[in-house]
């Protein structure tokens, strides 16, 4: 193993350790402003609800640091990938899945950033999380949206490559199971806010449980990679 080979090991494990570690502090910090005034219900409000109110810069620097465990994500299955390459002796080429995977991960990463900066509406019955009455809460409604469907097509287009090339099987049903419940979770965003607008919440941290479970566990298994 050649010195270059160990430098790139080490900056593969330790951005698969840092995804891991932002992905329980994320979740860490969601629940503790659970229990913090104004006292929003998992249930019935989104978690950009968090943001608002005495407690919201602790959210808003949540929804950074999701970012930033995203790039730390991207890079460790790019430099993971390109082990396995270096390993195989095969030529140095970007599939069109895992290069279109990791930039719509990037992408769906830099949207949580942006939600730090434009604070979502929240209305004073809180019977629907997704109507807006602000261009602000327009914008953040949109963004978020848009993080949420490129965070998605990220993990369907990077769960499927990583079955074709037959990489990380040991995480692979928490993978494919993570990847389902993204997806499950979305679909019930839509149906709530079409018929259940009190259970939006829940339907939204089902997805969300989706995407920090599935970075989690690939994340993990890129660490685990001898």
């Amino acid at each position: 193993m050649t010195a270059h080979d160990t430098n790139t090991g080490a900056w593969r494990r330790g951005n698969a350790t840092a995804a891991m570690v932002g992905v329980v502090l994320y979740v860490l910090i969601d629940l503790l402003l659970q229990f913090l005034p104004p006292h929003y219900s998992p249930i019935s409000d989104a978690e950009s609800n968090l943001a608002v109110g005495p407690y919201g810069w602790v959210m808003n620097l949540n929804f950074l640091g999701r970012a930033v465990f995203s790039v730390a994500a991207v890079a460790a299955i790019a430099l993971a990938d390109r082990e396995l390459a270096a390993r195989s002796r095969l030529p140095g080429r970007r599939e069109p899945l895992l290069g279109t995977g990791l930039g719509l991960l990037l992408v769906g990463g830099a949207s949580s950033a942006v939600l730090a900066f434009f604070p979502t509406d929240v209305s004073a019955d809180h019977t629907s999380t997704l109507q807006t009455s602000t261009t602000v809460g327009v914008i953040h409604l949109a963004v978020a949206s848009f993080g949420f469907i490129t965070a998605l097509a990220a993990i369907l287009l990077l769960t499927i490559w990583l079955r074709l090339r037959r990489v990380l099987p040991w995480v692979w049903p928490w993978v494919i199971g993570f990847a389902l419940l993204t997806l499950a979770g979305l679909l019930f965003v839509v149906a709530a806010n079409a018929w259940l607008p009190g259970v939006v919440g829940l339907a939204e941290r089902l997805a969300l449980v989706g995407i920090l479970g599935w970075t989690f566990s690939v994340s993990a298994g890129i660490r685990r990679l001898a």
